[in-house]
């Protein structure tokens, strides 16, 4: 769980961004929405068959990026 401590010449507004940042590396949000609605096995494979897609993509468009500067 994502927590802060306050130093005694330290703003909210500072602390409230350094809270934010935290709660945004340790993903609580979208492992929230994420559990927000109950996903079918169904759904979950095709979830992951369109990240796998995308990572093959990206991978395959970086190997041809790095093919031409050579």
């Amino acid at each position: 769980m994502p927590g802060i401590k306050l130093h005694p010449n330290e703003s909210f507004d500072e602390a409230y961004r350094k809270f934010k940042k935290q709660v945004d590396r340790n993903l609580v949000v979208t492992e929230v929405r994420a559990r927000r609605f109950y996903e079918t096995a169904t759904e979950k494979r095709k979830k992951d068959k369109i990240s796998a897609r995308k990572k093959q993509l990206k991978k395959l468009y970086m190997l041809r990026r790095y093919e031409s500067r050579l």
